[in-house]
């Protein structure tokens, strides 16, 4: 979505899109990725990651040693891609759009100096259920976005048979009470009593809070809900204001 979105706003001609495949990105992802380029008609070239990913990995083997792989390496390779992007910005004087919706950075499903590292955040404030709906209607007037986009369950592909729901619930439950909690300022138990389930509602809200130091370092973005992440939303990240 955010690649259609720079496409109608600059121009084609203005947009360059970048795939940065690591070991565990699937056929399926750069194929889509190729097709949206082609269907855009924007510039489009891969860098992979895989070579460096492993570099990495060489590097740190005697630090990590007795230790099993988890979230940290799945970590390195989206900040392997952001310094990929920055790289490219420097080199070429491009502006670097942060991809992250506003259901992952509610809840800091995003990594930081990672897919976070950039200049703007085109759909910030915007929920994940919702991009599902922009790409539908964006692709009203002819196929632009894969169809495989909008069917496959969404995966940062950062380990073998990764989903989104492993780490979180799934977007519609997920949204409903971001919706509740980030843009009306309800407490947890004023959601509960709407209908939510109690567990379901204190996790989300935990995480929000928990990740407010993530935000305070997001690039800025475009605002389109009543409340957006930034001036509308800034909440303390010290002092032990809420028991977690």
């Amino acid at each position: 979505m955010t690649a259609a979105v720079a496409c109608d706003a600059l121009g084609k001609e203005n947009v360059v899109g970048v795939a940065m495949p690591s070991p565990y990105s699937s056929k399926v992802s750069s194929e889509d990725a190729r097709e949206l380029a082609k269907n855009l008609g924007m510039r489009f070239f891969s860098v992979s990651i895989g070579r460096v990913f492993k570099s990495y990995l060489q590097t740190l083997k005697h630090s990590f040693r007795g230790r099993s792989p988890d979230v940290t390496e799945e970590n390195l390779q989206a900040r392997i891609r952001g310094n990929i992007l920055m790289a490219l910005s420097n080199k070429f004087g491009w502006l670097v759009l942060t991809t992250g919706n506003k259901s992952e950075m509610s809840v800091g499903y995003a990594t930081l100096y990672g897919d976070m590292a950039g200049g703007f955040a085109v759909i910030k404030d915007v929920p994940k259920t919702l991009v599902y709906r922009l790409s539908e209607w964006r692709n009203k007037g002819g196929q632009v976005i894969p169809k495989r986009v909008l069917e496959k369950p969404p995966s940062a592909e950062l380990r073998p048979g990764q989903k989104d729901t492993d780490s979180l619930p799934p977007y519609e439950r997920l949204d409903p009470i971001l919706k509740y909690y980030v843009e009306e300022d309800k407490e947890v138990q004023e959601i509960v009593s709407a209908g939510f389930e109690k567990a379901l509602t204190q996790r989300v809200a935990a995480m929000v809070d928990k990740n407010e130091y993530k935000r305070r370092q997001a690039p800025p973005g475009v605002k389109i809900t009543p409340k957006s992440f930034g001036k509308d939303r800034r909440m303390p990240i010290t002092n032990k204001y809420k028991n977690l």
